[in-house]
Order: structure tokens, then C-alpha cells, then sequence
């Protein structure tokens, strides 16, 4: 990799380079430290016939696991994303993302409780907890089910769907390892309603993420900021210097082939400067829940990204259920 293109001077920046993808020819082609998946990715995969052996493989594992074909379909679809994982481990040095069952997103024990099952899968595997992140979405019962993993089970937790400062804030307070705010989807409804042309420092999901960032170093917090969702170049390069950014693989070649400069531009110093003072939502249900009714974008986009990630695994455990039957 040449040393003046543009993801190289990301990387320079301070920023951690995260593939948003399940495809293993574009995670080997950037070579990022860390990979993230989610049920859509993991479908779209699915599909590519070069995948065909890791559905097998987990399908024939359901099979011989579960005593009704509902207990099978769920123990395929979470060995076919665990396959996906350790198959992605092979190439990256760093964590891979593995997302529990969106349908789970408002039930901390059965969060809990799958997420478990799914680092079982992987130690089972021959592949080290330390290398997972479990991801959860950042519901309040989320968040809960997040602390007790964290705390109670050294289970690393990436808290997903993201859109707004309170489940930041809450985030942190219960010491979870990542958080990943979709600043891009936040820009898509700032645009849909505004017809705005939000781009580099005025975009309002880069500002999110920019807030939320310089909170966490303001408190010393050791959560880190991933943005996600990412939709321009001018995001990447407005976000340079925030702990992690998962990156698509369209963005990743632009990036790659590019020559622009790319300087960082949030920083600690900026971050004492501009951080909020200190909020508290982790025992407080109530202010968390009202706070969250406050943001219409986050409460709408939030509850689109659950609906869209619950329809995509009732798809994909359609999709095992044929082959198991078959």
C-alpha cells in the first residue's frame, strides 16, 4: 500500500480502519484491523455461491442440534454468523463484530443468553472471546444486558443502531468496549426532511459522533467511538481522528485510489474544550426513555433499524430452514 493515498493518511490520523462488510475478498483487498457484520451484510453474503460451504457447514450443525426445527433454525443461523466471524478472524488481526438476533433488542436476559451462546460457538471454534465483539442493539434493555456481559462475563460488547447522546452517555456508564453511532443514517433523515446538503462539519451525524467523542475523552471515558454508516468521503474525512470508523468497501476503493489529504481533526484538546458536563442515564429508565421520545430522528431511525435488521434474520432463518428440511 502506497503511503500518500487517502486511507493511509486516515490511518495516520489516529483513526482505526473497520471493514463494514461480510465479504472476505474486500476485507483482504484494505486490510483493516477490525471487521464488523450485521444480519443484512451477513445475507447479502449469503448469497454469493463461494459462501455456499460456511452455510453447509452450519446447517449440518443444526441438524444435529436442536430438538424442535425452531431450536435448529436459531442454532444455524447463529453458527452460520459465527462461521462467517472465524472465517473473517483468518484475515483481519484484530475483533470481528458478530450481532445478536434483533428480535431480542427489548429482552436483557435472552440477550444475555444468546450472546453467551454465540461466544460458546466461537471458543467451540478454537477462537478466543477476546476476538469477538458482541453486538447489541443500544435499547435500554440492551445497554443492561451489555453491562452484565461486560462486568459479570468479560464478554466484549459492540452497541449498535445508535442516533442519539443519551444512549452514549449510557452506554459508557455501563463500561461496553464499543459504541457505533450510524452517523449516516442520521444524515439521510436530517435530508429527507430538510432537503438539506449536509456534508464534512455541518453534517448532523458527524456532529453526533464529534459530541460523542468529545465526551467520552472529557470524562475519561474508556468506551470507543466507531462511526458507522458511513455515506461520503467528506464524513470520513470531517470524523478523522475518532477512535474507529467502519468503513464500506465502495468508500474503502475511493479512499484507496485517492490522494486527497486527510488531517486529523478531532483531537483531546479539542475535546476538553467542547465536551458536555457530566450526565448520568444507566439507573434512570425513565429520563433515558423520555429523552430518547425527545429526538424524533433517533426514535425514528432507531426503530427502522431494528425493524430492517429483525426482517433480514427472519429471511436468513427462512432461508435455513429450507436447507435444513430439504
Amino acid at each position: 500500500m502506497t503511503t500518500n493515498n487517502s486511507l493511509y493518511q486516515l490511518r495516520v490520523s489516529g483513526t482505526v480502519v473497520v471493514a463494514d462488510t461480510g465479504d472476505f475478498d474486500s476485507i483482504i483487498k484494505y486490510n483493516p484491523q477490525d471487521a464488523t457484520t450485521n444480519p443484512s451484510l451477513i445475507l447479502a453474503a449469503s448469497r454469493i455461491p463461494t459462501y455456499s460451504k460456511l452455510i453447509n457447514t452450519a446447517v449440518e450443525f443444526a441438524k444435529q442440534h436442536g430438538k424442535t426445527i425452531e431450536e435448529k433454525v436459531e442454532n444455524a443461523v447463529d453458527r452460520l454468523l459465527v462461521e462467517f466471524g472465524k472465517e473473517i478472524l483468518k484475515i483481519v488481526p484484530g475483533r470481528v463484530s458478530t450481532e445478536v438476533d434483533a428480535r431480542l433488542s427489548f429482552d436483557t436476559q435472552a440477550t444475555i443468553e444468546r450472546a453467551q451462546k454465540i461466544v460458546k460457538y466461537y471458543e467451540d471454534a478454537g477462537v478466543s472471546k477476546e476476538r469477538v465483539l458482541i453486538k447489541i442493539a443500544s435499547t435500554w434493555e440492551g445497554i443492561q444486558a451489555a453491562k452484565v456481559l461486560e462486568s459479570q462475563y468479560s464478554i466484549h460488547c459492540n452497541l449498535t443502531l445508535l442516533f442519539s447522546f443519551p444512549q452514549a452517555v449510557a452506554s459508557a456508564e455501563a463500561n461496553v468496549t464499543i459504541i457505533s453511532p450510524f452517523n449516516g443514517r442520521i444524515r439521510d433523515w436530517y435530508v429527507a426532511r430538510t432537503g438539506g446538503n449536509y456534508s464534512g462539519e455541518s453534517d448532523p451525524g458527524v456532529l453526533l459522533v464529534e459530541r460523542i467523542f468529545n465526551y467520552y475523552i472529557k470524562h475519561d471515558y474508556k468506551t470507543i467511538v466507531m462511526g458507522a454508516s458511513l455515506r461520503n468521503i467528506d464524513e470520513v474525512k470531517a470524523l478523522a481522528g475518532v477512535d474507529y470508523l467502519t468503513i464500506p468497501p465502495k468508500l474503502l476503493e475511493g479512499l484507496l485510489n485517492s490522494q486527497e489529504s486527510i488531517t486529523r481533526r478531532l483531537t483531546v484538546e479539542g475535546a476538553m474544550e467542547k465536551g458536555d458536563e457530566k450526565k448520568s442515564y444507566i439507573g434512570n429508565k425513565s429520563q433515558f426513555m423520555f429523552d430518547m421520545n425527545e429526538d424524533a430522528m433517533a426514535t425514528e431511525k432507531f426503530s427502522e433499524g431494528i425493524r430492517k435488521f429483525s426482517a433480514d434474520i427472519v429471511t436468513l432463518s427462512q432461508m435455513m430452514e429450507e436447507r435444513i428440511l430439504a
